[in-house]
């Protein structure tokens, strides 16, 4: 499927903490931080499908209104989506990150047009967003995540998307656990990928804050990388954490010009929607694609 044919995310519009959002025609109303203008349409939320409202331990609830899909799919930036609503008001992707997932693409089919498919590591995978992307560059592929079921799930969306067979190993391991072994066995990568969580606990009780970590973290990412590296993307949607703080800890890594922004998601009432931020750094330069 052609990149950007058949899109069926849609966000409708945001307001008072909240977004309104159709997943393959299925509308939803879930808690938004950032939303915090007045929403223009209070009552359409009201007839969303379904509302998730989030406790204090960042779990919640679903209030159904109408009965979700069985088998609920939806197509965005070429790849096919299988959704469903969990504990924590995720459906099973992040629409802000398919700027990204077009420059991951392009990134791995620069390094193929000079005659070598690169290797590339994506951590903390999720249901394969950034996989899927790089797969489709010609990339061979690591994905990496703690979650057996986001793991399953991103395998379900590579098979549904024509990438069944696509050079992709499939790693269900603590991210960090997992780099260190690989600087130990030797193994490098061209490009490396990664969208840390904000906090967490490892398997062993351990636990993760990104404001405490994340130097760490990137040092190991840099260690794993080949001597001559091609691109580098951090993600994040944790506090405190702009396009500039990003930016400075990719510098500490690279040499050259590092681009950084936010994500945002078009809004079909005019207003886009920060959802977060991002860094990247290519050898082959830092222009958007």
């Amino acid at each position: 499927m052609p990149e950007g044919a058949g899109d069926g995310y849609r966000l409708i519009e945001s307001g008072a903490g909240r977004k309104l959002e159709s997943f393959g025609g299925v509308v939803v109303d879930r808690p938004c931080a950032a939303a915090v203008w007045p929403q223009r349409d209070p009552a359409a939320y009201s007839r969303a499908a379904a509302r998730f409202d989030r406790d204090a331990s960042g779990r919640g609830r679903w209030h159904v209104r109408e009965p979700l899909p069985g088998d609920w799919t939806m197509a965005l930036a070429g790849t096919t989506w299988g959704l469903r609503a969990n504990d924590f008001g995720h459906v099973g992707i992040f629409p802000e990150q398919k700027a990204n997932w077009r420059w991951i693409r392009a990134e791995a089919e620069r390094v193929v047009a000079r005659g070598a498919a690169p290797e590339v590591l994506n951590l903390f995978g999720y249901t394969g967003g950034s996989t899927l992307a790089a797969a489709r560059g010609g990339a061979k592929v690591c994905h990496v995540d703690a979650s057996k079921t986001s793991t399953r799930i991103a395998r379900e969306n590579a098979e549904r998307s024509g990438l069944a067979e696509a050079p992709i190993r499939w790693i269900v391991e603590d991210a960090v656990l997992f780099v260190e072994r690989e600087i130990r066995r030797g193994r490098r990568y061209q490009g490396v990928i990664l969208d840390p969580p904000s906090y967490g606990r490892g398997r062993r009780g351990e636990v993760w804050q990104l404001e405490e970590l994340v130097m760490e973290l990137l040092d190991k990412c840099r260690a794993v990388m080949a001597d001559a590296p091609e691109f580098f993307l951090l993600t994040g949607h944790s506090p405190g954490f702009t396009p500039t703080v990003l930016a400075n800890l990719v510098s500490e890594l690279f040499p050259g010009p590092v681009e950084c922004g936010e994500m945002v998601i078009p809004s079909s009432d005019a207003r886009p929607l920060p959802s977060g931020a991002f860094a990247r750094w290519s050898a082959g330069g830092g222009a958007d694609r």
